[in-house]
């Protein structure tokens, strides 16, 4: 199941980015104390007692100058930030409750969701339980006592947002299910193809990009195996969103991505690779999926006998972290090579699955290790001492060394690039964990 998402919002200076990076464990939103600093929404995937969520910090929200670009701007960003979330945390000041601060609450009861209201800026937690009757008045329930800054209470306030998710339980497919995650800049043809493997018109399809506002899962069975189709809205440059719906589109496409197993990522032939591909295609290599990149359109090129291979070389020029990835060149409105599209997906699903055993698996490290070993650093030489595979979905494979810091990056690609030649793992990201082992232990 896809990850809860938990919006702090509040209006500008109460802390809100503060306590995004107490939660989050780390200086990743601007603090300064003046208003406006935090513009657009930021994320952070983090956790509280194994229960993992994504934190969404907002833009402070003000009601009395909404006539200026940026407040309008970061109101509506706010907005956004409160659609997506499961829950929602309403950040206010213990010594100043404002005309916006009521205006704020009325609009989160209207919302159905969660809200917890964080009072911030606490000093004295016995003389604060005194001070918190007015804030009652917001109608948002028992308010929590915190300071940001100091990180008082705010496990207290986590376990109250922790509270509102839904209970852990099992996918909602059998484990056979596989799950696909349809990806792309609005207009490639997504639910084209979408309907052209399913053989029916299960999903709009309309020139006009944005069609697809929500992420739609439609099991289906093709040849005896199960399958689960996850379309999503497009995803566009920052620049040229302009509906609310389209902006938290964004994030229901990335939260499908959370949700499959493998991911087609779909090129429009006639444009190329363009800039906001390579980021899509980022997050879906961060995240670990098995991959196929899908040329969709591949009937508007014109062609002779070396423009696939042309076409090939430019995707893995500018796609250079993926070069693990297959390309299949398909046209979704004429149904070329679509049908090839499932084998691709059945092939990388089973790849991203595989396990090696480790007696295997240290005998070809050293191997490697004997026909190209590691360069000394400083009269210092890097040991592989163990090595074997953790998990999948990716392949991830730890190498206990004599000294994490002599792995250089380029011998950890060699390992990886070998790695890849003697099992395959194509169309999965592989992950490499390097820690230290004693040797005398060993």
């Amino acid at each position: 199941m896809s990850k809860p998402i938990v919006a702090i919002v509040g209006r500008p200076n109460v802390g809100k980015s503060t306590l995004f990076n107490r939660i989050a464990g780390g200086l990743v939103a601007i603090v300064e104390d003046r208003p406006g600093v935090t513009r657009d929404r930021l994320y952070r995937d983090t956790e509280w007692l194994g229960r993992k969520f994504s934190l969404i910090d907002t833009g402070g929200i003000e009601f009395k100058d909404v006539s200026t670009p940026i407040s309008a701007q970061m109101r509506r960003q706010a907005e956004i930030a409160m659609e997506e979330a499961d829950v929602i945390v309403l950040v206010v000041e213990l010594k100043s409750l404002t005309a916006d601060d009521e205006m704020i609450a009325q609009t989160l009861r209207k919302s159905g969701k969660p809200v917890i209201l964080a009072v911030n800026k606490v000093e004295n937690f016995e003389k604060a339980q005194s001070e918190l009757y007015d804030f009652y008045s917001l109608g948002l329930g028992d308010p929590v006592a915190i300071s940001a800054v100091h990180g008082m209470n705010v496990g207290d306030l986590l376990d109250r947002v922790i509270s509102h998710f839904p209970s852990e339980q099992e996918e909602d497919y059998q484990p056979d299910v596989i799950r696909i995650a349809v990806i792309g800049r609005p207009n490639v043809g997504k639910s084209s193809l979408v309907n052209k493997l399913l053989g029916e018109e299960r999903v709009i399809v309309s020139n006009i990009p944005g069609t697809t506002r929500d992420a739609i899962d439609t099991p289906f069975e093709h040849e005896g195996k199960n399958y689960v189709l996850i379309d999503t809205a497009g995803m566009r440059r920052k620049g040229r969103i302009e509906e609310l719906t389209e902006q938290y589109s964004v994030s229901r496409s990335l939260r499908a991505v959370d949700r499959s197993d493998v991911i087609l990522m779909l090129l429009d032939a006639p444009e190329g690779v363009t800039e906001q591909d390579k980021k899509i295609a980022g997050y879906a290599h961060e995240a670990g999926k098995g991959l196929v990149i899908v040329v969709n359109k591949w009937d508007l090129i014109e062609k002779d006998e070396k423009t696939m291979n042309k076409f090939d070389a430019d995707i893995r020029e500018q796609l250079g972290f993926m070069q693990y990835a297959p390309t299949i060149f398909i046209s979704a409105k004429t149904g070329q090579r679509v049908t090839k599209v499932l084998e691709l997906v059945d092939f990388v699903s089973e790849q991203n699955s595989t396990r090696v055993a480790t007696a295997t698996l240290n005998g070809l490290v050293k191997e490697w290790v004997h026909l190209n070993p590691p360069p000394t650093d400083k009269g210092r030489r890097l040991k592989i001492l163990y090595t074997t595979q953790v998990g999948v979905k990716p392949p991830t494979f730890v190498f206990f060394v004599n000294d994490p810091e002599l792995m250089h990056f380029s011998y950890k690609r060699y390992l990886e690039n070998h790695i890849r030649k003697s099992f395959g793992f194509e169309g999965s990201p592989i992950r490499i964990v390097i820690r230290q082992k004693d040797e005398e232990r060993d």
